[in-house]
Formats: structure tokens, C-alpha cells, sequence
């Protein structure tokens, strides 16, 4: 045999082909090839250059059985790498093609090759049985014959083509008969009567040829002794019974009833069954049959997927001497059932897949089978869930799973994945596969945070690093794409945002933690500076490219009572000589001054107090105390208002002068407070009107810190006395001259000018609030705020001519809020509580107007 091994080998080697058809390579290779025989230069076949299949990993797939070949992995060629037997691998399929998968990486791609394992001779036929002993009685007749078990050969082809040969005998030939299928049954014809006397054993050699080249050969010993007497063998009355039977049948289930007659009598008319032989051998227990009614019955199970056709050969002997059998041979034939579930294999996994992977991605590779036939072997495939995964078929039987729609991770972030395959059959089987794929994460989510805007109460004066509140942002991503740092992004104060105008940023107020989001005062925070701080607090994580989030924080400072009241100048300044507060060394630091007149009515306004508290609401909401005198003295002064009025009419029993010390507290908590002290000089109602023309051009009304005592006083009002005297002097004169060119001219109107008129108003304010006059009067007033100068009119008073058309032209005059400190009002007969000078009617006050740069004070008149 090793004479033509060698050239065979080589003349099918170098007969192997290829052929892209659809994608699929095909090689033929004989078997029983050596280990390491190269069956195709496959990397080369594909289209891989030289040393990219090692590279790329060209490799085969198993799908759950042998191949026996493989891939050099330098080379990229197809080897024979263990024992092909092509009987193994396909029985007697013709032709045995092996279908496999080749994966080569970067791209991932799959091919299919067929591999033809062809057949080469080396196998010999082989009979069931070394030695078939025969006994045939001498009166048999001539051309009798006797079935004989032929011989069987694995191999396929010419391979497998028998012939058969009987050594030369003058009493036997041998008879072979070839049926529609290529099944040959062989026969032992006697040619010559038997004489058992002559020769009671006949030997012979049946020999079984295949039509290999070269060809093998397989021999039975055929011992035959002849028998005396009984002649008439039982009859079948069918040669062949063909029955077909489903591969479910049950055990026991019955596969054909035979019926067999034999004609003699006696004990030669009675026989019984026996099974021979049956074809594919070795299956002869799966049968049995009743020896007496000739019922063969299943003992075993039948696979289609296995055996599709069982040749049994029945004998019946009868019990004459010597007995005498009849053959028949009953073919079954295995019908297929739906009894095999798809298979589903994994060939190739690739996971996890990225959240933003494309759609079209192929996940995994897949093989599906049925071992079926017909319609019970077509399969259908489905996934499970039907999104976002779907199934592309590729080839017969290989699919691949390839992404149908976008993936989101923060929804989920794993799938179970069920291949589930189905065949055709009724009922139809189902095969599944359970896949688990991941899901990678990539940065597409911003943090966010919980409020688009946080408003943040912070008490004034905490302490650097106090904790204001905490930030939170989510980001549903993972790792490093979901840590989320913070930082103060945007956001100060200035301008009218606060007490210096200068603008701040935010962050050099407040810091945010980076990590926790904790956001943290860096210094004590001041109402007085700064009510509303608003910044921005921007949350990023630590993606590639990292994303973003912001929240706007509204930082709201809560006012602390800090501050304690301040006490107002005179001149509308800043606190100035006379003031005190709870930091002074005593509540007589200072003191301020004003002059009120002998019998003043009770509510006489004769000073104002000003204070402001730089707090806010309760904190800065001030009242005002008298603290001395306690007890039922001539003054008192307003809660809320800080005017000191007369709480009766004066006396000259009252004294000539009185000290008040006034407290000014505001509401907040703890009380703070402030106190002032106010020297009332009481005068004849001439002096306090020349006292006050004197105040006004330096200070105020009637309200002055004191200086010099008494000597200075009396001084500076001899002075004013003269100084009054000349203007009043001048004004008459000038008066006069007008009444007279006045009379000269409206005589009719002279007698107006003895009639009695309203009193006339004289109105000082200090800090330029509003002043006005009682009905059918005219207020002007100037404002110190308006500019650095003072306006001061005198002008003469005429009586309203009678009747009620007076009042009608002379509209009252909103009622104002009137704020102001400081006034000093004499003769307040008619303006109890207002900050006027009343003059009674007649009066004559020279039309001057006086600007005064220096005094800072407004003074108005209304007649």
C-alpha cells in the first residue's frame, strides 16, 4: 500500500481548488492525509498579504466537533493538524464536506470554507461473520437458492462498488442481484443435486471485491452440510416488506406482522422466526421478533438523525429433519419528527459596546443548526429583547448581532440578550442562546444641578469659613465622567451693589468646595456693604471633553443690629459736637442749644433731634427718650418724630434755662442706643426772634451746640437787636414810599391796608424738607440740597381783600411729611407743632432777600 499512497496524496493535493461563490472557499483534501499536509494556502486565497493572517489572527471556528485541520499561524495556510477519516466524519455521505468558519480581526470578518474530504480505498469489505454454516437437505431441488449476508464496505464510490466471487464448485454458483438503489443481495444456487453420501460437506470461499485501485478484498467461509429428508422449506409470501415508521415510535411498538407457509407436514410444517442479520450492522438489538406469529417489535429507540433505513433479514426454520428455512428481508424506513431543538452557538463576543457606538455594529457572531431534515430543520432566528439588537444573517446557519438603535448607558447599562431560534416542524422546537452585554460609558451628560437658582440666607458678621450651603450636581455618568468638580464661575458687586461702589467679584467673598460643593464664606460678611451678592457656581466633570453645568446662587446678607444710632449736626452733616452714643465717656460730651419764648403755648416745637441707624428695618427703626429730667417737666419730645415741643405753657417759674438729655434707641436686638443733650434758653418773644434771625445766617434755627456761656450770649444778642433795628429802619422807609405811589394810584383799596390779615409765616429749615404755611397762605421754601446757597424773602404783608372769593383763590396746600429737626417757632399762636416764626398782621418786614453761602440753610416766608 505504500507504493501508491505517496503518489496519491500528492496528485489530490495538487488537484485542490478554490472558488469565491457567495463568500465561500472551497479545498478538497484525501483522507487519511498526513498531519501537517498543507490542504490550501488559505491567507492567500482570502486576500491577506504575507504575515498579516498572524497579525489579523486568522483563525478557525470550531461549531461543537473536530475539524482535524487548522491555520498556520505564520503561513496562514490550511493543515491537516490530526487523523481524517472520512468514514468518521460522514459515513457514507457522498460527497463529505466540512463547512467551517474562518475569523480574521481588525475589521472583524467571518468566511466560510468547504472542505471535501475525499475518499481513498482503505477499506476492505468485510462479512458479518468469518464462517456461514449452511444445511441443506439432499432432496433439494436443482436451482434452488439460498441468500447469503453480503459483504459491506465504508468506503464510498468505486471505493465501495462490491463484487463477488465463489470458489469453483460443480454443485454451487453464486447469483448476484443488483436493486434500483445499488443494493446487490446475493444468492447460493444449487446447480446439481446434493448426494450426502457422496459429499455431506461442501467448503467454500465467497470473496467480496471492492473497485479500488488497487483493490482490497474480504473473504466468508461458506460451510455447507446436506441433510436428509425434510425437503419443503417455509415460505414467505413477500421476499422484501417495506414499512415505514415514524423515529418517535415507542418500545414495543410492532413494525411488521410476516407471514411464511410451509407445505410439508408434521413436525417438518412447523417453524419459527429468527432474526438473521440486519444493515447497519450492529443495530440487530434494536428489533425483535415473536418466533411463532412472526411480529417484530421495537426494542429500541430509532433516530433518523442516525440510521434513516434498517434492512433486516428474517429467517423462518420449520423443525423437520433436517430443518429447512425461507428468507425475506423487511427494509424499514425511518420517517423524520420534529425531535431535535435548534442549537444555538457563540462563535465571537465582542463587549463591552461603547454607549455611543453606531448603529449597524456588530456585537457578536453567531451559528445556528437543527439536525432535522425538511421542515423541521429550516430555522428561524429572533432576538430577545427586539431592541436595540437585531439579527443579520449572513450565511446558511451564521448570523450576526448588530446594534438597531442608539444605546444610552444612564438607562442601562446592561443587557441580557436572548438569541431564541426556531424550526419549521409542528409543533416547532426552540433553541436559545443567553447573551450578557455591557454597556461602556462615555461623557455625554453635563452635570446638573438640582435648582436652576438658590437663594442663600447669611446672617452679617459670621465668621470667615462658615458653611452658607451646599451644592449638589448630578451626573449620570460613571468614573471619571460623572466626578463632578465645582467653582465659583461669574458673579460680584459694585457699583450701587454696595456701600464703596467699587466693583467685587463673588469669589472674594465666598469659595466653593471643589470636591463636596460646599459653599463657604471667606470673610465676614457686612449688610452695610453688601444686601444681595449673585454669582454663578459652575459643576465639571472629569470627562474627555469634560461638560459643564451652572446654577445661579442669590446670597441674600440678613442685617445684624450692629449699628448703633448716629446723631445728626445741625448743618446736615455728620455727628458733630454734642452727640453722644453708648462709646462716649458720658452722656455730657456735648450739648446742643435752642431758645424758647415766655409762655409758650403747650405743643410748641422748639428743637428737632435727628438721628439715623445705618441697619435696616427693625434694627434702624428709632424712638426717641427724654432720660432728664424724669418726671412732669415743661418739655417733652416725640416717640418717633425726635421733636422736643413744650408739654405746657412756660413760665417764668420754669427758669431761665433747661438741660435735656435725650436717648435715641433703636428696636433691634440686643437695644442699642444713643443720647444727646439739649440746653433750652428761655427769652422774652423779641429776643427769640432776634435770637433766631441771628442763628440762621451760622447754624440753624434755634439749635446751636453752645459756646461762651452767658457773656457770649448776651453779646451776640445786643448785637442782633441793632443790626434788626437798621433793617427794620431801611424797610420802612422803603414801605412807605411804596404805599404811597400804591394809594396814589388805587385809592379805592387805601382802606385795605388798616384791615385786619392773616399772620404771616416764616418757615427755616435745616435740612430742606418742605415747610408750609396755614390756609390762604403761600409757602417758598429752598432746599439746602439744591445748592450751596439760601434764599431768605421778606416781603410786606397786605390783607386778603374780604369775602369768601378770599378763600377761593387761595387753595390749601397738600399737607407734606415733614422730617426735619431744628426749627424754632415763637408767637405760636397760630402754628402749634410747625417750625414757623409767626408775626402778627401789620408787621412790616422790608422785601430783602439775602443770600447766604456759608449758613447752609433754608428759610421760606408765606403771607
Amino acid at each position: 500500500m505504500g507504493e501508491w499512497w505517496g503518489p496519491v496524496v500528492r496528485v489530490l493535493v495538487l488537484q485542490a481548488a478554490w472558488a469565491l461563490v457567495g463568500g465561500q472557499v472551497r479545498y478538497s483534501v484525501p483522507e487519511e492525509a498526513k498531519a501537517g499536509t498543507v490542504v490550501g494556502r488559505l491567507a492567500q486565497d482570502l486576500g491577506l498579504e504575507a504575515g498579516e493572517a498572524e497579525a489579523r489572527r486568522l483563525r478557525l471556528v470550531s461549531q461543537g466537533r473536530r475539524a482535524s485541520v487548522e491555520v498556520s499561524g505564520a503561513s496562514g495556510a490550511l493543515v491537516v493538524s490530526s487523523r481524517l477519516d472520512r468514514e468518521e466524519l460522514c459515513g457514507k455521505s457522498a460527497p463529505c464536506a466540512l463547512r467551517l468558519e474562518v475569523l480574521v480581526e481588525r475589521p472583524l470578518r467571518v468566511f466560510h470554507v468547504e472542505l471535501e474530504v475525499t475518499d481513498i480505498n482503505d477499506n476492505a469489505p468485510l462479512f458479518p461473520a468469518a464462517r456461514k454454516n449452511l444445511s441443506l437437505s439432499e432432496n433439494i431441488p436443482s436451482r434452488s437458492r439460498f441468500p447469503l449476508e453480503g459483504a459491506s464496505d465504508p468506503d464510498i464510490g468505486d471505493n465501495a462498488q462490491l463484487s463477488y466471487t465463489l470458489s469453483p464448485s460443480e454443485h454451487f454458483t453464486l447469483d448476484v442481484k443488483s436493486s434500483d438503489d445499488n443494493r446487490k443481495s446475493l444468492f447460493l444456487v444449487l446447480e446439481k443435486s446434493l448426494d450426502r453420501e457422496t459429499l455431506p460437506v461442501h467448503r467454500l470461499l465467497l470473496t467480496a471485491s471492492d473497485g479500488g485501485r488497487p483493490s482490497l478484498t474480504g473473504t466468508m467461509e461458506l460451510v455447507i452440510s446436506v441433510l436428509d429428508a425434510n425437503d419443503n422449506a417455509p415460505q414467505f409470501n413477500q421476499s422484501v416488506y417495506k414499512v415505514q415508521l415514524l423515529e418517535s415510535a415507542a418500545e414495543g411498538t410492532v413494525v411488521a406482522r410476516l407471514n411464511a407457509t410451509d407445505p410439508d407436514e408434521g413436525l417438518n410444517r412447523e417453524f419459527s422466526y429468527s432474526i438473521v442479520s440486519s444493515v447497519p450492522a450492529g443495530n440487530s438489538d434494536l428489533f425483535r421478533i415473536d418466533p411463532k406469529r412472526g411480529e417484530i417489535r421495537l426494542t429500541g429507540g430509532l433516530d433518523f438523525e442516525d440510521v434513516r433505513l434498517h434492512e433486516i433479514q428474517i429467517e423462518a426454520t420449520d423443525e423437520g429433519t433436517p430443518p429447512l428455512s425461507g428468507h425475506c428481508s423487511v427494509e424499514l424506513e425511518v420517517l423524520d419528527v420534529n425531535d431535535n431543538a435548534p442549537e444555538v452557538w457563540v462563535t465571537s463576543l465582542s463587549v463591552p459596546v461603547p454607549e455611543d457606538a453606531s448603529v449597524g455594529t456588530v456585537v457578536a457572531l453567531l451559528s445556528v443548526s437543527d439536525r432535522d431534515s425538511g421542515p423541521n430543520g429550516r430555522v428561524r432566528c429572533a432576538v430577545w429583547p427586539a431592541a436595540p439588537f437585531g439579527l443579520v444573517s449572513t450565511f446558511a446557519g451564521s448570523y450576526s448581532l448588530v446594534l438597531r438603535e442608539a444605546l444610552d448607558r444612564e438607562q442601562v447599562s446592561e443587557y441580557e440578550v436572548e438569541v431564541r431560534a426556531e424550526d419549521g416542524g409542528s409543533p416547532s422546537l426552540r433553541g436559545r442562546r443567553g447573551l450578557r452585554v455591557p454597556v461602556s460609558d462615555v461623557n455625554d451628560n453635563a452635570p446638573a444641578f438640582a435648582q436652576a437658582v438658590y437663594t442663600v440666607l447669611a446672617r452679617e458678621n459670621n465668621a470667615a469659613g462658615a458653611e452658607l450651603a451646599r451644592l449638589w450636581a448630578r451626573d449620570p455618568d460613571e468614573a471619571a465622567n460623572g466626578r463632578v468638580r465645582y467653582s465659583v464661575w461669574e458673579g460680584g458687586v459694585g457699583g450701587g451693589g454696595s456701600a464703596g461702589g467699587r466693583w467685587r467679584p463673588a469669589s472674594s467673598y465666598v469659595s466653593v468646595d471643589a470636591e463636596s460643593g460646599r459653599l463657604r464664606a471667606l470673610q465676614p460678611l457686612d449688610y452695610e456693604e453688601v444686601q444681595v451678592l449673585q454669582f454663578e457656581v459652575r459643576a465639571v466633570d472629569a470627562g474627555e471633553p469634560p461638560l459643564c453645568g451652572n446654577a445661579t446662587v442669590q446670597l441674600f446678607v440678613v442685617d445684624e443690629n450692629d449699628n448703633a444710632p448716629a446723631l445728626l449736626p445741625a448743618g446736615g452733616g455728620g455727628p458733630g459736637p454734642g452727640v453722644s452714643s453708648e462709646a462716649a465717656s458720658g452722656p455730657d460730651s456735648g450739648a446742643l442749644w435752642a431758645w424758647a419764648a415766655w409762655g409758650s403755648p403747650a405743643g410748641q416745637v422748639v428743637a428737632k433731634i435727628r438721628a439715623v441707624d445705618a441697619d435696616s428695618g427693625y434694627n434702624a427703626w428709632l424712638r426717641y427718650e427724654l432720660w432728664e429730667p424724669r418726671g412732669k417737666g415743661p418739655f417733652r419730645v416725640g416717640l418717633y418724630s425726635g421733636e422736643v415741643s413744650t408739654a405746657r405753657a412756660l413760665e417764668e417759674a420754669d427758669g431761665p434755662r433747661h438741660r435735656l438729655v435725650i436717648v435715641v434707641r433703636d428696636h433691634g436686638e440686643p437695644v442699642r442706643s444713643a443720647t444727646a443733650t439739649l440746653s433750652v434758653s428761655l427769652v422774652e418773644g423779641a429776643e427769640a426772634a432776634l435770637a433766631a434771625a441771628g442763628s440762621s445766617s451760622s447754624s440753624g434755627a434755634g439749635l446751636r451746640p453752645a459756646e461762651g456761656g452767658a457773656a457770649a450770649t448776651g453779646a451776640a444778642a445786643t448785637t442782633n437787636v441793632w443790626l434788626v433795628v437798621a433793617i427794620c429802619a431801611v424797610s420802612s422807609l422803603f414801605l412807605l414810599a411804596v404805599v404811597l405811589y400804591g394809594a396814589s394810584r388805587w385809592a379805592p383799596r387805601a382802606g385795605v391796608l388798616s384791615g385786619p390779615g392773616p399772620a404771616t409765616l416764616v418757615c427755616a429749615s435745616e435740612v430742606g424738607s418742605w415747610s408750609y404755611s396755614q390756609r390762604q397762605s403761600r409757602s417758598l421754601c429752598v432746599a439746602d440740597g439744591a445748592g450751596k446757597s439760601d434764599l431768605m424773602v421778606f416781603s410786606p404783608n397786605f390783607p386778603p381783600p374780604p369775602g369768601p372769593a378770599a378763600k377761593e383763590t387761595q387753595p390749601e396746600p397738600p399737607a407734606l411729611l415733614d422730617t426735619v429737626s431744628g426749627y424754632s417757632c415763637l408767637a405760636s399762636r397760630h402754628c402749634p407743632g410747625s417750625p414757623f416764626l409767626l408775626l402778627p398782621p401789620g408787621t412790616l418786614i422790608p422785601s430783602l432777600v439775602l443770600l447766604s453761602h456759608s449758613v447752609g440753610m433754608p428759610f421760606g416766608v408765606a403771607d
